[in-house]
């Protein structure tokens, strides 16, 4: 499982010129999900998300975490997380889950978030998805739940 992770003032994400998710002062996470990930992986991401400390405290140093500011999380699936760019000028995604895993795990993290996030909101799963954001810092991580990088 592969996220991308951003620290934002705010963030949205529409689907067909409506509104399904929409965050202020959080985190927004682009989440990718391959075949061989399971329960222990969703488990890992949702609790390096959460607890990731990205956010300043008083002395202005990045030492508090999502659940610390009470923030808000914003997930959006992209199997793009798992494009192969090395060979050729079109990413294969092969490594990529198949929609039914994807979805399965993806609506999993989106539950294990729930459990340290009060609001958590989503795009919409193998939509066409419009995504803005204001990125704050900026601060953007890439987490991989295999510890590639």
């Amino acid at each position: 499982m592969r996220a991308v992770v951003q620290r934002v003032k705010r963030a949205s994400v529409m689907v067909e010129d409506r509104l399904v998710g929409k965050i202020d002062d959080g985190i927004l996470v682009l989440l990718g999900v391959e075949d061989s990930d399971t329960l222990d992986d969703v488990k890992y991401m949702a609790d390096k998300v959460c607890n990731l400390r990205i956010f300043e405290d008083e002395n202005g140093k990045m030492n508090l975490s999502l659940i610390d500011v009470k923030g808000s999380l914003l997930v959006v699936s992209q199997f793009t997380l798992y494009g192969d760019c090395r060979k050729g000028r079109r990413p294969n995604f092969m490594m990529a889950a198949k929609p039914e895993h994807a979805e399965k795990m993806y609506n999993e993290f989106i539950k294990e978030c729930k459990r340290y996030i009060d609001n958590v909101q989503t795009g919409q799963f193998q939509a066409y998805m419009q995504v803005e954001l204001i990125n704050d810092g900026p601060v953007t991580l890439l987490i991989d739940s295999k510890k590639n990088f």
